[in-house]
């Protein structure tokens, strides 16, 4: 006999914690709701990983903030929400509202939410040579930050290439420095306000090659990557490589569409798997990868991403489309940006400033 529920969410990420914690405020009875996660621990803030997880600290941790980490465990229990960890559905019929896992129990459900976000996208599905080397990192859960910790830890006082200059990549070669580890950072295009973080990462010891992409890697006996081959012929010796090219959700099982309901009445969407209109976009379909603010049911959505790298700290609201328009103290490192969409201000706060460690 298989586990049933009224309600089961089906991911552990960020979205899957705070979709809980509303049922808590609503009241959910124990017994009736379970989170099913592929991860081996209770949902906690992802964006944390890429900061305050990569510090210099034994052991690594999560930093408390907000409400997916630190308490979230402890008050899913005491609601009698029951955590299935480390459990992958490998298919979910939704006539007779099951799930099956990889294991082979069945889970039942009256209603389902899919909270199954997105995956790093991986170098070997671009047919790169030699990418299955151990020393090559990504960072998307808390595995993957467990192995980048452990081998920034083999690898200090050398050499790291990472590839990619989004906000993986560039706060990834934030930590990597901060363990002492010397880094050269490969990216096609142009980051954000690109002039002062390249100088302000110069200074800080980072070498930039732009306008080119990785070729392959060069491994050695033992099959670890020693240098990365750019297109250009560019040969870069590395102790180890960390990779931020992008994610992709996860919507192998389910297709979604744009009120988060799939084709089935009972089943719904949330987070990085679902695609919706915003207004702020002019009602068009969109999947937002980051946090953000509701203002009402009718999906008035302010997009809001934060970085934190060395001594800077960079938020932004909104949309980055149209055209840029700077403004502030660039030499004093306080500044900001908007963004202008035929006449209308889409991206109407972003700032960078010191003063704030990497922590958040």
């Amino acid at each position: 006999m298989g586990r049933a529920f009224v309600y089961v969410i089906l991911g552990g990420g960020v979205t899957a914690g705070y979709a809980a914690l509303e049922f808590t405020r609503k009241g959910v009875q124990p017994g009736e709701l379970c989170i099913i996660s592929e991860e081996s621990v209770a949902p906690y803030e992802r964006p944390a990983l890429s900061k305050g997880y990569l510090l210099p600290e034994a052991p690594a941790r999560l930093p408390a903030f907000h409400t997916c980490v630190g308490a979230i465990d402890e008050r899913l229990h005491q609601n009698g929400i029951e955590l299935v960890l480390g459990t992958r559905v490998k298919a979910a019929d939704l006539r007779r509202k099951t799930l099956l896992t990889a294991t082979g129990e069945t889970i039942s459900y009256k209603t389902l939410i899919i909270a199954t976000g997105a995956r790093a996208l991986k170098l070997e599905e671009f047919g790169i040579r030699g990418a299955g080397a151990e020393n090559i990192c990504y960072l998307r859960s808390l595995s993957d930050a467990n192995k980048l910790v452990d081998v920034m830890k083999a690898s200090s006082g050398g050499h790291a290439v990472v590839i990619g200059g989004g906000y993986i990549g560039m706060e990834c070669a934030a930590a990597l420095v901060t363990n002492r580890i010397r880094v050269t950072m490969v990216f096609l295009k142009p980051i954000a306000i690109a002039d002062f973080y390249e100088e302000y990462y110069e200074s800080k010891g980072v070498n930039f090659i732009k306008g080119t992409v990785l070729a392959s890697f060069e491994n050695n006996s033992d099959g670890k990557v020693m240098a990365v081959i750019l297109r250009d012929g560019t040969r870069v010796p590395t102790d180890m490589v960390v990779v931020g090219i992008g994610i992709t959700p996860n919507t192998s099982l389910f297709e979604v569409n744009g009120q988060m309901q799939t084709s089935n009445s009972s089943v719904y969407a949330v987070g990085d798997v679902a695609a919706f209109p915003v207004k702020l976009f002019g009602g068009g379909a969109r999947r937002l990868r980051h946090n953000g603010t509701w203002e009402d049911q009718r999906f008035d959505y302010l997009p809001f991403f934060y970085s934190r790298v060395f001594g800077l700290s960079w938020q932004f609201y909104g949309d980055n489309r149209g055209e840029v328009v700077h403004y502030g103290d660039f030499a004093g490192a306080r500044f900001g940006a908007y963004w202008v969409d035929r006449g209308r201000v889409v991206g109407p706060s972003s700032r960078a400033e010191t003063g704030r460690s990497m922590r958040p």
